[in-house]
């Protein structure tokens, strides 16, 4: 009898660890730090919101939903974009319900990318986009930006572009970089896509916390790279409840119609209750614009509580983070810094180095400002001894 040859197994993500933020984030409990690293509020969400889960549960909402999601909640997410952005959506097929922005960004990339496909990507970048690409057998092309602009140079990013390039993926507003496209980024972006017969994703889940009454420049108002694009968004950073997980991903048809094949292998649909309980609580488009109020004061109010401290603060546009760049109170790289205060002065922050692939040193730690006013006035309080 011959013995069986013994069978290699390597990992599809050997350069993929644990993630920066729950790193940090369990660092924080480990030494009681106020955690302003990873992006979740400390506060209650919304008591009516819950409560309409209750009822929905009660009412027996608690079966499969539709696949693409709830007709009643993509008909009020058709609505937002009517009295937001003046954009009309098609509820029945432009629009599928996801188990969170991030289910929808992997659905999206695995929907798109084939082995051999490059995507571009704009770095600092959310820690997830690199991964699913390769999962998927695709290669990343960075494009890195800097501080404090992160200006995207499309001359350069035109220059990256091969027969193999698929997918440009963008971040509007930018997590970690805190900053907003313009409409003249947006135009840019359409030609080289159209020229290019390249696909977009665009994560737009942080739409709605963009400040000093500047409008968002989403991909859908610009109806040849709406052609070509996949938009997503977030109930967890509107509604303050980002444990829930749900998402949404906005499509013209024919990309749709390929989105939900793979959507309905790996989700099929997304909770009921929840589902019911958030078309029921958006019933008021004003909500959106206290939103960014809300979020505004939070970040102005970190604004003025460090404005004599030894951090220089780089702008927020969006988002709800502020970046600190601490060169003029450490030579620590953004990691050694980021440790030495959460072990010796109790407050958790996250470095922007892990957000690039290679490692880049700027000086800069990013700070969650969805926090309770009184977490963030002891970090305050904390921040301005150093």
């Amino acid at each position: 009898m011959t013995s069986k040859a013994k069978r290699e197994w390597t990992s599809k993500l050997p350069n993929t660890g644990g993630s920066i933020f729950s790193e940090m984030s369990a660092l924080a409990q480990k030494h009681q730090a106020i955690n302003l690293s990873q992006g979740f509020p400390d506060y209650a969400i919304d008591s009516k919101l819950i409560n309409l889960v209750n009822k929905a549960m009660h009412d027996g909402a608690n079966q499969y939903a539709p696949m693409p999601g709830l007709p009643a909640l993509r008909q009020r997410i058709t609505e937002k974009y009517q009295s937001f952005y003046d954009v009309k959506v098609n509820s029945e097929n432009e629009i599928t319900i996801a188990s969170g922005a991030t289910q929808a960004i992997f659905t999206t990339i695995a929907t798109i990318i084939r082995p051999g496909d490059e995507v571009i990507i704009f770095e600092p970048a959310y820690d997830c986009y690199r991964p699913t690409v390769e999962l998927f057998g695709g290669k990343v092309v960075p494009v890195s930006l800097y501080a404090p602009s992160f200006q995207i140079d499309w001359n350069t990013v035109e220059q990256l572009i091969t027969e193999r390039t698929r997918l440009i993926i963008i971040n509007n507003p930018g997590n970690p970089s805190c900053t907003t496209l313009s409409s003249d980024d947006l135009f840019q972006l359409q030609r080289i896509a159209t020229e290019n017969e390249l696909f977009v994703l665009s994560d737009e889940v942080y739409e709605h916390l963009i400040y000093d009454e500047h409008k968002h420049q989403s991909a859908l108002l610009f109806e040849e790279l709406r052609q070509r694009s996949f938009v997503i968004a977030s109930f967890g950073k509107l509604l303050h409840c980002t444990g829930w997980k749900m998402g949404y991903v906005v499509a013209p048809q024919n990309l749709t119609t390929e989105f939900r094949k793979v959507h309905q292998q790996n989700v099929f649909s997304v909770s009921t209750p929840m589902q019911h309980a958030i078309a029921n609580y958006l019933d008021d488009a004003s909500y959106y614009n206290k939103l960014s109020q809300f979020m505004q004061r939070k970040r102005d109010l970190v604004l003025e509580g460090l404005k004599h401290s030894r951090f220089n603060m780089q702008p927020s546009a969006g988002t709800y983070f502020l970046l600190l760049d601490y060169s003029l109170i450490s030579e620590k790289s953004e990691k050694d810094f980021a440790l030495e205060l959460i072990e010796q002065h109790g407050v958790a922050l996250i470095p922007l180095s892990p957000f690039y692939n290679e490692r880049t040193e700027q000086k800069m730690l990013r700070l969650c400002f969805a926090k309770e006013d009184d977490t963030l006035n002891k970090a305050i309080k904390i921040l301005n001894k150093l």
